[in-house]
This record gives structure tokens, sequence and C-alpha cells, in this order.
């Protein structure tokens, strides 16, 4: 994977390159970005262009050996860690470990460019609604593979992906090998929470923060490769905020002509908790509460859009509202019950349930508890 397949993030490739050409290679990265946002592919191609011996104008050539193994995920000196478990039909008792599913990763990464989510992994590798973990046995894996001579490159590289899911014992015993590094060993780690990973281990790494696709790198991206009208790229854009997982939500969405259910779900919230009608808010946290934690979460995160949306229209600045079609109509209507009085109160709360559902949080508990405060919250206000 080359830095010219990663979307956007300009700025981060400038950075990345420039500390290789200086030599300032720090032994252990965190690269830190939500979903969607390309984290993955940029940690990938920076592997690739550390390990390229013919480099040039800022990225890997992209045909030597080298970049032809790193493109294929099967470098013998690229190795991968990422959270796993039993998948459905395998004996408990197993100890699943990466290695094991290295063909679906390779798969998962060139299918989507290295864009995907937790959930699109768990998906794929089938362990239904097990949460995916980084063992200690993974970490003894890890120790192993490095106690090895690198075998074609200058560097070894060791690649974790949510290190976030690694267990406390895990942790530890990643934790000696970073403040004692082997030479020319590299720890590349990918976060999407990195408030949940050790103290320790974050003050051992050099930060690679990975902001949002620009608004203008997303609409040429949409253009080029989705071939849409610059007029509806800009909207799905501007709709997606930055986010590459969500602007192929959207664009699913508006090709099957379907609604969108998280929207759909919001304005049934706010209807519910505007009359006051606890027993059928109690019904929606019941329909919220079977859907997957991702949905969850997505719903959550888009709630939080809207409303930050809504109280845009409601201060009068509606030209920086990300709102067109149907999201547009409920809003304006909608707006003048978000305003200085509940908005943080309401974000905070949604905010809350995206970390609770995160940590495994019971969700037939969660979204009753959750409704009923919205409704507190919105319903004194009419």
């Amino acid at each position: 994977m080359q830095f010219k397949d990663v979307i956007g993030q300009q700025e981060v490739k400038q950075r990345l390159v420039g500390s290789i050409d200086r030599g300032r290679i720090s032994h252990a990265q965190l690269f830190t970005g939500d979903e969607g946002v390309g984290a993955l592919p940029l940690a990938i191609a920076y592997a690739q262009y550390l390990n390229c011996p013919h480099r040039h104008d800022g990225d890997s050539c992209g045909v030597c050996p080298s970049c032809h193994q790193i493109g294929q995920l099967a470098h013998p000196d690229l190795h991968f860690v990422f959270p796993v478990n039993t998948p459905k039909g395998k004996s408990s008792s197993e100890k699943p470990l990466s290695n094991q599913f290295m063909p679906l990763w390779r798969d998962q990464v060139a299918s989507t460019g290295g864009y995907f989510n937790e959930q699109m992994w768990y998906e794929t590798i089938a362990i239904d609604n097990k949460q995916g973990n980084i063992s200690t046995f993974e970490a003894d894996e890890i120790i192993r593979a490095l106690s090895f001579k690198a075998f074609e490159s200058e560097y070894k590289v060791v690649l974790i992906w949510l290190p976030e899911r690694m267990n406390v014992q895990a942790a530890n015993k990643l934790l000696k090998i970073l403040e004692e590094p082997w030479e020319k060993t590299l720890f590349l780690m990918v976060s999407e929470a990195p408030d949940r990973l050790l103290p320790t281990i974050i003050s051992r790494t050099q930060g690679v923060t990975v902001p949002a696709v620009t608004q203008a790198d997303m609409t040429g991206w949409l253009v080029e490769r989705k071939k849409l009208s610059p007029a509806d790229a800009e909207k799905i854009a501007r709709l997606s905020r930055g986010n590459l997982l969500e602007a192929e939500r959207c664009l699913e969405a508006l090709a099957s002509g379907e609604s969108n259910e998280s929207f759909e779900l919001f304005v049934q919230l706010m209807r519910l908790s505007y009359e006051d009608r606890h027993l059928e808010l109690l019904e929606w946290a019941e329909t919220v509460a079977s859907l997957g934690r991702e949905e969850q979460k997505r719903l959550m995160s888009n709630s939080i859009r809207l409303l930050r949306d809504s109280y845009m229209l409601t201060a009068g600045m509606s030209e920086i509202s990300f709102l067109f079609g149907r999201e547009y109509e409920f809003c304006k209507k909608f707006a003048p019950f978000v305003n200085n009085a509940n908005i943080e109160r309401l974000v905070s709360e949604m905010e809350l349930v995206i970390r609770q559902v995160g940590q495994n949080g019971n969700p037939k508990i969660i979204f009753p508890h959750f409704a009923l405060t919205v409704s507190k919250l919105i319903g004194p206000l009419k």
C-alpha cells in the first residue's frame, strides 16, 4: 500500500515521509484516529515506505520485491496483530492468534483498502457477538517473532490494530519490549480509543494524530471514484463528517432508496420524549438494545450530529449546518427544543452511551435509562 492510496491526509503523509527521510524513526508510534479516516492504511503505507529501497517523490516505488510483499501483506518482516476470538463452531478451548486469521485479514484489507471498522472485522471472522481481544498468548507470539533476525529488510515491523483490545497482562508484556526495544524493531499501533491504553504505553510512543478526511478531499474522492456529480458529492461529504465508512453508508442508502435507520430512530426518540410517552420509549429502548454494538454507537454518533445541527439552526447559523432533505425538514421544526438549557446534557448522555456500549455494558439496562433521561430533558421544553 502506497501513500497515494490513502484518501487525503496530506499533512500527515508529509510528516511521516519527512521523519523517515531525516532518519528520525521512533521505535514505537501510536496512530490515533476514528474509524474511516485512514489510520490503518497510513500505518501500512508508512511501513512500506520505510522498507522500500527505491522510494522517491514522497512515496514508495510500489514495484520492488519489498513493496510487492508488503502490498500483499505477506512480507516476512512485517507482523500483524489484531483482536480475534474463537469463531462460531470452534472449540472455546482453542487459543486463537492473529496468524490463524491472516488470509481473512489480507482479504479484508484488500477489499476495503484498509477502511473498515471493528464490527466489520468481527463479521468477517464470524465470532458472533463475542468481543475480540489481544491475549497474553498473542504477546508471547510477538516476542517469539521478534527474537529472529530480519529476513529481508532493514527493519522488523509489528503493526498492532486496536491495541486497546489488549488485556492487562498482554499490555504489560508489550511494555517491557517498549522499554528496552530491540535494534531496528518498530512498533506501529493503530488505535481508535487511546484513552483505554495503559498510560505507560502511551508515554513510550510517538503520537501520530489522524484527523477526519477534509471535505474537499472527500468530495474529490466521491467524484473521482464513485462518479457522483460535484453537488451530490459535496452533500455526502458534508454528511459523512470526514468518515469514509459513513460516506459509503450514505451512498448505499441513496442507491437503495432506503431511509436512514438511525435518523428514523432519532426522530422517534425525540417525538416520544416530547410527548412523554414513557411506555413507548421503553419499547424504543428495547428495539435499540437488539441492534449490534456498532449500530448502537452509530445511532448515538448520528444523534449527536443531528442535535448539533439543530442547535446551529436555533442559533441562526444555518450556513454551517450539515443538513439537507428530510433531515433538514425535521430539524428545522425540532430546533427550538435544542438550546442552551439542554444541548450539553443531551450530548453528554449520548457520549456516555457510546462509552458504555464500547465497554460491553448491558444494552437492556443502558438504553431504557438513556431514553427516560432524554425524555426529562426534552419534555419540559414543549
